[in-house]
């Protein structure tokens, strides 16, 4: 199977391709390395010639933006199914720049679709996010409530699935996923952004014997999700998705940031204190995902538990500072 991954060389679109890799298919890739790295895909590269797995041909790199017809097109000979996670990230950003943002995440996913549609691929699997919930009491999120977005990125994401929504209801034939990722965390997310996630921000800065700083009180809540349960996540949604579907993307669990620092802390076997500041606008206070439609009808069940991941992501940066000591 061939596969096209918008985003490949980001964070979690790396970790996707290295997984259709190892298990045989061949990938191609668009990225124009506004937030994907050249070196996560280095790290792919690197992780499966160290398991004996040569990708050879099989992997494909197509430098352009989601939003340009000529390159998505350059990348769907032969594709059968499409896994879109090319997006400008990050609820902060999206507040400081709603329309730069909104006009890649939405304009690029319609790209996709319609290019996607047109080369007569069936099978799409698209990047929605739980910032679409907004910041609703009721817990956990499930899929049948009505999303509240309260930044500009989850506005977007929002709008992104409404357009497959109607896009299958005009074209039957297609079978379209959007998957509301809950804070994914792994190896090979950015660390250095002003933007950057929570749980590379506080290893990052622990591991440099710098106080973590938390916006807010501590006390809001995540369902955290290690990327490897996201990536089986949207491999089952590639293979099983059928019509129009929105599934979460978590491990149906609920931790404090303080709580997560208390990990972080018993992992690392450090401990310094942490620097408080004020909340950030579009931030949710709580977040919990409902698992109970993408495992009854796809399949997924987590399967790293929060200390399992920490300890795994911890290993990796704590070697990409000994590579960068050394070099």
């Amino acid at each position: 199977m061939r596969v096209f991954v918008s985003g490949g060389a980001g964070f979690i679109g790396s970790h996707v391709c290295e997984e259709l890799l190892r298990r045989g298919d061949e990938v191609v890739v668009l990225d124009d390395f506004s937030t994907g790295k050249r070196e996560n895909i280095e790290d792919m590269m690197r992780a499966l010639a160290g398991e004996g797995i040569d990708p050879g041909p099989r992997f494909r790199l197509v430098e352009g933006d989601v939003r340009d017809p000529d390159a998505v097109r350059e990348c769907l000979g032969g594709v059968s199914g499409i896994i879109h996670l090319a997006a400008v990230p990050a609820v902060p950003r999206s507040v400081e720049e709603p329309a730069g943002t909104s006009y890649v995440n939405y304009i690029g996913t319609i790209n996709i679709l319609e290019q996607g549609r047109r080369a007569g691929i069936k099978r799409f699997v698209c990047a929605s996010s739980s910032a679409v919930y907004g910041d609703t009491p009721t817990l956990p999120k499930s899929e049948d409530m009505i999303p509240m977005p309260q930044s500009p990125y989850g506005v977007a994401k929002y709008a992104c699935e409404l357009f497959g929504r109607m896009f299958v209801g005009l074209y039957p034939d297609l079978n379209i996923v959007f998957l509301r990722y809950f804070n994914v965390f792994g190896p090979r997310q950015d660390p250095s952004s002003g933007y950057a996630a929570v749980i590379p921000a506080f290893i990052s800065r622990i591991l440099r014997n710098e106080s973590p700083v938390i916006f807010g009180d501590g006390k809001q809540s995540r369902d955290f999700t290690f990327v490897r349960d996201a990536v089986q996540a949207t491999l089952l949604s590639l293979e099983k998705g059928r019509g129009f579907s929105v599934y979460n993307v978590a491990r149906d669990s609920q931790t404090t940031l303080l709580e997560l620092l208390d990990v972080i802390y018993r992992v690392s076997g450090r401990r310094i204190e942490p620097t408080f500041a004020g909340p950030r606008p579009g931030d949710v206070l709580h977040s919990r995902a409902s698992l109970k439609s993408i495992s009854s009808e796809i399949g997924y069940s987590p399967r790293f538990g929060l200390e399992e991941g920490i300890r795994i992501t911890l290993r990796w940066y704590e070697e990409q500072m000994r590579d960068r000591a050394i070099t």
